[in-house]
């Protein structure tokens, strides 16, 4: 299937390592010029330059943390004035930490609502005009499965990333007549250093290994393993395809099968 992404320019958020990198590449791979963004500046310098000489595509790596309101609008504005336009933007971040209610203060939720629910709306903003000048967007918001089905432990990502989602709905019904598209992926547990240190967190809390605690978790998964980000990347690809052309306002998870909701 033909992607329709050849020459297009996407804007991938966090993306030095993790699910991010591994949605960068997979842009790359189908023809996009990737703009990759990260705090590192070495870690994302040589994400780009690998996934460049990996795929013969175009990038651009910004140092930048999207959790800072400069830095998520410089982001997408470099990209941007790099190629002369912006076809797709992934927003992105690492998630906030884990804690219940009674551990968690002021300072906390302000922290996880400027990392997760700011950083989109604030990478969303600006990406808008330069989709809107287009006549052709794709918004690809990659948040949790949190958002169908909390999870104990995770308190902010619980909350915090559901009012992305509830953002992000509204935005989809606001801007379809644009030909903008705007959808929510949600990963479960995927291979990442985020979800290793969920797994350390919660083998320290329980008393046993990380590695129990990742084997209990399997053991949740009807697919019987934790998923490889390529696995999440694929599905952010074809969000942002021309394929994709009459999907909008969804949110996804890529689990395993491990969400047992209908919906």
């Amino acid at each position: 299937m033909d992607m329709g992404l050849k020459g297009r320019v996407a804007a991938v958020a966090a993306s030095s390592a993790g699910l991010g990198r591994a949605t960068a590449h997979a842009l790359a791979a189908e023809g996009a010029r990737v703009a990759l963004c990260s705090r590192d500046a070495g870690r994302v310098r040589a994400a780009a330059e690998e996934i460049a000489r990996s795929t013969g595509a175009e990038t651009l790596p910004i140092t930048a943390d999207v959790s800072r309101a400069e830095d998520a609008q410089r982001f997408v504005a470099e990209a941007a004035a790099r190629w002369g336009r912006l076809d797709v933007l992934v927003t992105n971040a690492g998630g906030p930490p884990p804690g219940t209610f009674a551990e968690l203060g002021d300072d906390a939720w302000e922290r996880a609502v400027e990392l997760n629910l700011l950083s989109t709306t604030r990478l969303i903003r600006e990406a808008l005009p330069h989709m809107r000048a287009n006549g052709w967007g794709r918004i690809v918001n990659i948040t949790s499965t949190s958002v169908k089905a909390p999870i104990p432990g995770l308190l902010l990502s619980n909350a915090v990333r559901a009012a992305v989602v509830g953002m992000a709905k509204t935005l989809a019904t606001e801007v379809a007549a644009e030909n903008i598209l705007v959808n929510n992926v949600c990963p479960g547990r995927l291979d990442t250093d985020r979800v290793r240190s969920l797994d350390e967190d919660r083998a320290r809390r329980a008393g046993i290994s990380p590695e129990e605690a990742r084997h209990e978790n399997e053991a949740q998964i009807p697919l019987g393993r934790y998923g490889e980000p390529r696995e999440l990347a694929n599905l952010v690809v074809f969000l942002a395809s021309e394929p994709a052309s009459y999907i909008t306002g969804t949110t996804i998870q890529v689990d395993g099968g491990a969400l047992r909701n209908l919906l």
